[in-house]
């Protein structure tokens, strides 16, 4: 059983890995536009992306009630 405050304090840090995980898609978008394009940071920007979102999901999951089958 999760707490009204455990709640709130997921809900926060999904909103707060929300706001990196798009800043980091502007900025990825910008670096990739850009005609001196650094690769390795590219990726580095992506990996940590990608990462967000999995955590994002987790949390998510956390919130949302098992159901029986």
């Amino acid at each position: 059983m999760i707490y009204t405050a455990d709640v709130e304090t997921l809900k926060q840090k999904i909103n707060q890995l929300q706001t990196e995980h798009r800043d980091l898609d502007d900025v990825i978008s910008r670096l990739s536009q850009s005609s001196a394009q650094d690769q390795i940071q590219l990726q580095r920007l992506k990996k940590r992306k990608l990462y967000l979102k999995d955590q994002i999901t987790i949390l998510e999951r956390q919130l949302t009630p098992d159901i029986p089958a």
